[in-house]
């Protein structure tokens, strides 16, 4: 009796120490969410995708579904430990029922039983494993989640900042074009040109407002798109109005080249989304093995320890107390065909994720080339927008002494500063055009981002 109930404590003790420490890895991945964050005074790429690693929402769902999985496992591998459960009761019976079915008029009776599986067909060590297989597949996701949200934090941001630099651009613009105006302003009051000139002068000053006003309100957009992939909520007080001073610029001083056919071997083996469905078909093939097993005969050992009470005229008396040990079987010869239909189920699923893999390796290998082209054309159109830009300006420079010497028209000097307002923005869009492409390209071959890696 002792040494029974030694073990029970034991089996006890070591179920407690077990919950306690998956609870504890469990919460060691919990997420550091703020959603009280106040808008900081400088915001740069890095601290923008730290946050967003802590606060986007995609992210942290991801999180949530890794332990959701990490639940399943747990409930999954319970059934390869032993099951204790205490059971009792309590029973009177009328003085003209006593006699009959009991000596007794009152008894309580308490058992503590504990069953092991013994043997479940292999149903029970497949599910542990095509469990730990899926929360495997889950970190997988997340991981591929984070490089999505992360390029998507780098597009935002870039667009922030081509945003900004547009401003900048437009208001050069509108400067210069105010700066013409004075001038024509002068030049009329001195009879040298007539009234049409400053007019001229003057729309083409109205007409370089609309893009200033626009750019401003990309700006404005911007801001508020990445404000949603960084996952701030916090709008409260100064929040609602504060923009924070953006550090960066889109410039492209070097390029970085990828062997596409390096590139496309490196997808296939790196990329998370593909070793994801891997893992999942992994744990496909296992639950085959479950469904299969219900063919197979399911044995257990079962103890246990009861101690139970009568009571009559004399009081509580007749106690009774002892342990019980047996095996339990069970086989279903027949089922009506159930478990063919759960094992055809199970191959099915099986088979239709080796589909799933096989169209999402192409589908990789499509994105691969679909970036790798990007990132050729917009490294050309970085090298083209330079040269454009410094040809654009020199023509502005002469078309402006020419125009002093008299031998250019207004026209002249307006069509070349329209050019080179356009040239500059074109540079702006290929630059970030470019940054865009590098951080797709990596992306697209399962490289971590670079401040992860970094």
């Amino acid at each position: 009796m002792k040494l029974s109930r030694l073990v029970l404590a034991s089996l006890l003790w070591l179920g407690s120490l077990s919950l306690n420490v998956i609870a504890g890895e469990l919460y060691q991945r919990d997420g550091v969410a703020d959603p009280d964050s106040e808008v900081p005074e400088e915001l740069n790429l890095s601290y923008a995708l730290s946050f967003a690693l802590d606060n986007n929402h995609a992210i942290r769902q991801a999180r949530e579904r890794i332990k959701q999985q990490e639940g399943v496992v747990l409930t999954v591998s319970s059934l390869r430990l032993p099951t204790v459960a205490a059971s009792g009761n309590y029973t009177r019976y009328d003085k003209s029922l006593a006699s009959a079915f009991s000596p007794s008029d009152r008894d309580w009776a308490v058992q503590v039983q504990a069953t092991q599986v013994l043997y479940a067909g292999g149903g029970v060590m497949a599910s542990s494993k095509s469990a730990s297989l899926a929360r495997s597949a889950a970190e997988l996701d997340m991981k591929g989640i984070i490089n999505e949200q992360l390029l998507a934090v780098r597009t935002r941001f870039y667009n922030v900042l081509l945003a900004r630099q547009k401003i900048t651009v437009q208001e050069e613009n509108v400067e210069l074009l105010g700066e013409q105006l004075e001038n024509e302003k002068n030049r009329f009051e001195a009879g040298t040109i007539s009234k049409f000139e400053v007019l001229r002068a003057e729309v083409a000053l109205a007409n370089g407002q609309p893009a200033l006003i626009t750019a401003r309100n990309d700006f404005r957009i911007a801001i508020e798109e990445l404000r949603q992939v960084l996952g701030f909520t916090n709008v409260s007080g100064r929040n609602l109005h504060e923009i924070p001073n953006f550090v960066g610029d889109l410039t492209v001083n070097s390029r970085t080249d990828f062997d596409l056919l390096t590139s496309i071997r490196t997808a296939r083996s790196a990329r998370p989304e593909i070793q994801r469905l891997e893992k999942l078909d992994a744990a496909g093939e296992e639950q085959v093995t479950v469904a299969r097993s219900g063919r197979r005969p399911q044995v257990a050992l079962v103890s246990g320890y009861q101690f139970a009470k009568g009571f009559n005229s004399n009081g509580w008396d007749n106690r009774r107390e002892g342990w019980t040990a047996g095996l339990q079987g069970q086989w279903n010869i027949f089922d009506g065909r159930s478990v063919a239909g759960q094992v055809a189920q199970a191959e099915s699923l099986t088979r239709q994720t080796k589909l799933l893999i096989e169209e999402s390796i192409l589908a990789v290998d499509v994105e691969v080339r679909r970036s790798h082209s990007s990132l050729i054309e917009a490294w050309e159109l970085v090298d083209a927008s330079g040269k454009v830009v410094e040809q654009a300006d020199e023509a502005l420079r002469l078309a402006q002494v020419r125009y002093d010497a008299g031998t250019a028209t207004q026209l002249d000097l307006l069509t070349s500063q329209v050019e080179l307002t356009r040239a500059k923005l074109n540079q702006l869009q290929a630059f970030y055009r470019y940054n865009v492409a590098l951080a797709a390209m990596r992306k697209a071959i399962g490289q971590a981002d670079p401040y992860i890696t970094g």
